[in-house]
């Protein structure tokens, strides 16, 4: 499914264009499956009906970690995107000892829905339930046929430490891979997508192991702007608050 012989025969260039992409490393790749292999899986696609927890930073988002047993297509996409093969790639293309997550933790399937958004953000660092991994690359797969600018959802992604800002397009077979640290904010704006259409994604992280902790763990930091007082008090209890409610009442994107 996978187009691998281009990844691998690229992969001097690739590697390139990753490392020295602005505002911070990052990589697009188109058709970045083969076309007949990603229409079944296209096909397959159900409606998701979990919602995000996000509920105050993001609006009619749902979310579908479990994703394998959706088709045999998308078995087969788990199985490459976890191979050894595209994990090689992706350390290749990093420089770093990189390896996808097989939980596919706060990824799988993201849709997007009517007047959906994601607020500017940093992910969370240290993985919730295996504290010595560090996530360092999101691995975004677009599934949006007959996308068109006008539509929106473009990812948006901004280096906190510079104020550099990049919208990139999600069309159908398009791959972006993306640096995650503690200044790479990323999201989207409201959608605008035809009756019926979702922007539909598929997430998946890559992590490191750490022998020891070089930042402070996090959960999702949210940034939003001084024009929304009420978010912007929210986003600063945020971290704090979910901290407490996974240690009392355990993590509902780990029962997803």
């Amino acid at each position: 499914m996978i187009n691998f012989k281009y990844l691998e025969d690229n992969r001097e260039k690739l590697r390139l264009d990753f490392l020295l992409a602005k505002p911070f490393p990052c990589l697009i790749i188109d058709n970045f499956c083969e076309t007949a292999a990603l229409d079944e899986l296209y096909n397959s696609i159900p409606e998701i009906t979990t919602k995000s927890r996000d509920y105050v930073f993001a609006r009619n988002k749902f979310e579908k970690s479990k994703i394998k047993d959706i088709s045999p297509a998308f078995a087969t996409y788990c199985e490459e995107i976890l191979s050894d093969r595209f994990k090689n790639f992706i350390s290749y293309i990093t420089n770093q000892d990189l390896f996808i997550d097989p939980s596919f933790f706060g990824g799988g399937i993201h849709q997007g829905k009517e007047n959906s958004f994601l607020d500017m953000h940093l992910d969370f660092n240290y993985h919730p339930l295996h504290t010595d991994w560090y996530r360092s690359l999101n691995v975004l797969f677009y599934l949006n046929k007959d996308w068109k600018d006008e539509h929106g959802g473009h990812l948006r992604i901004e280096d906190l430490r510079t104020g550099e800002k990049l919208q990139i397009g999600v069309p159908y077979n398009r791959m972006v891979l993306q640096l995650t640290n503690s200044f790479t904010l990323h999201g989207y704006d409201v959608i605008n997508f035809p009756p019926g259409k979702f922007r539909t994604s598929i997430a998946s992280y890559a992590y490191m192991k750490h022998l020891h902790h070089v930042e402070k763990r996090r959960t999702t930091d949210w940034r939003v702007g001084d024009d929304e007082p009420i978010k912007k008090f929210l986003s600063a209890v945020y971290d704090p608050a979910v901290k407490i409610k996974n240690k009392l009442f355990g993590s509902a994107t780990a029962k997803n």
